[in-house]
Formats: C-alpha cells, sequence, structure tokens
C-alpha cells in the first residue's frame, strides 16, 4: 500500500523517520545518552526475557521532592517462582574505570531502593523481591543477581 506521497508505507523512510534520528544526536552527530540508554535497557530486556523472566514494567519512576532526587527502576521483572526482580541497567562502551558495573554507587542503589519501595506500596500483598544488575560492558552483557540489597 502507498501513501498520499506514492512510497510505500512499509518500510521507506519519512520526514519523521529522519527528524527521530536526528533527536537521538547531539550536537556533533553523536548519540545521546538516552538514546543509548533505551539501546542497552532493550538488549538488556531481550537477554533476561531469554531466561524465563516476564516484563512487568520498564522505567518507573519517582518524583523526586524538594530536597530529594528522583529516582527510578529501569526494569521490574519476574521470575517463574514469582520473584519480583528490580533492574539497574548500565552500559559502558569499554570496561574501563571499573566497568559499567562500577558505576552503581551507593546513592544511585538507594534512588533504586526508595523507587522500587514506592513500587511495593501498590501492590496487596508484597512477593520475594530482589535487585539485579545488568552491566553491558563493550557490547558483552553481564546479568548480576542479587548486586545489592535494600539494606
Amino acid at each position: 500500500m502507498f501513501n498520499a506521497k506514492g512510497r510505500g508505507s512499509g518500510g521507506g523512510r519519512d520526514e519523521r523517520d529522519e527528524r527521530d534520528e536526528r533527536d537521538e544526536r547531539d550536537g556533533r552527530g553523536a548519540r545521546n545518552t538516552k538514546a543509548i540508554g533505551d539501546e542497552a535497557e532493550a538488549l538488556a530486556l531481550a537477554h533476561l526475557q531469554r531466561h524465563g523472566l516476564q516484563l512487568v514494567q520498564r522505567n518507573y519512576r519517582v518524583a523526586g521532592g524538594a530536597h530529594a532526587r528522583g529516582a527510578e527502576v529501569d526494569l521490574i521483572l519476574r521470575e517463574r517462582d514469582g520473584t519480583l526482580v528490580f533492574v539497574e541497567v548500565r552500559a559502558r562502551a569499554q570496561a574501563e574505570h571499573g566497568g559499567a558495573l562500577a558505576s552503581i554507587g551507593a546513592a544511585k542503589q538507594q534512588r533504586i531502593v526508595r523507587a522500587a519501595r514506592h513500587y511495593l506500596m501498590r501492590l496487596a500483598s508484597v512477593p520475594p523481591c530482589r535487585f539485579d544488575a545488568v552491566a553491558i560492558d563493550g557490547g558483552q552483557i553481564r546479568w548480576i543477581r542479587g548486586a545489592f540489597d535494600a539494606g
């Protein structure tokens, strides 16, 4: 089928596609961190789903207060046994400076735990929970179960 411009509607690029691609680039033509993060989350999600986890929610956010930074959980998934898994995804082009996993410091962990607690308040009963990390270093994916705890 063709659109009004005579292009096929199934595979051709249009003006909107080109604009969306430009929006993913910074002033130098490099991809921005949002686009890189979205791609990393998609890779992590596919990896975890291949291992049997089911997506519950993506990018669960909690607004920050006047003196607090907002919090977010990249992925919330459920294991086959019912365990709710809160996942932080980090990506680095190279494994220098400790790699992607080293970038999940104590403050970041606290923000993830705060978002997870907020999410759990919505549930009638709290299932077993775990905090995992998916580190992508130079294209290599590592899934770390129990990367940190809520304590």
